[in-house]
């Protein structure tokens, strides 16, 4: 992986997702093994709001997970100590504990921590966390799982 800050262009050498399902702008501290920092920079130009809600736009909470998610996997790749190839991918494959504390809104800029809490074989568990303003916006565990081609 490239030196910190990680850009839009490193993020995309390392997740899978395009737009506008790619929901990390920046990642900011890496400490590989550990935890992890990025933010998503949360516009009104984002597809979901038109609809969700009409007149008082609010980012979906699942949203908020996968962003969160993809974090994780970024972290997860670093972990493993290799680059992504097309042989595997990481899944979401479970959510523990999710609470949602504040509405994340156009103009907010969602800060979220991924921390690495076990690997087991494919399975790798985080907590993880996101803020706005130092409010906290969402937490949760999340599981990801690894699938070989």
């Amino acid at each position: 992986m490239s030196d910190l800050p990680l850009d839009i262009r490193a993020i995309m050498e390392v997740l899978p997702h395009r737009h506008p399902f790619l929901l990390v702008d920046r990642v900011l501290e890496l400490e590989v093994g550990e935890r992890i920092l990025g933010i998503k920079n949360v516009t009104i130009n984002e597809p979901f709001f038109p609809g969700h809600f009409p007149g008082q736009p609010v980012m979906p909470g699942v949203l908020i997970i996968e962003a969160m998610a993809q974090l994780a996997g970024v972290l997860a790749l670093a972990a493993a100590g290799r680059a992504p190839d097309a042989s595997s991918i990481f899944y979401l494959a479970g959510v523990d504990k999710a609470r949602f504390k504040r509405p994340v809104t156009p103009g907010d800029q969602l800060v979220m921590e991924a921390k690495l809490l076990v690997t087991k074989r494919t399975l790798t568990k985080f907590s993880c966390r996101a803020e706005v303003d130092g409010q906290l916006a969402c937490e949760a565990e999340i599981m990801c799982v690894e699938a070989r081609a």
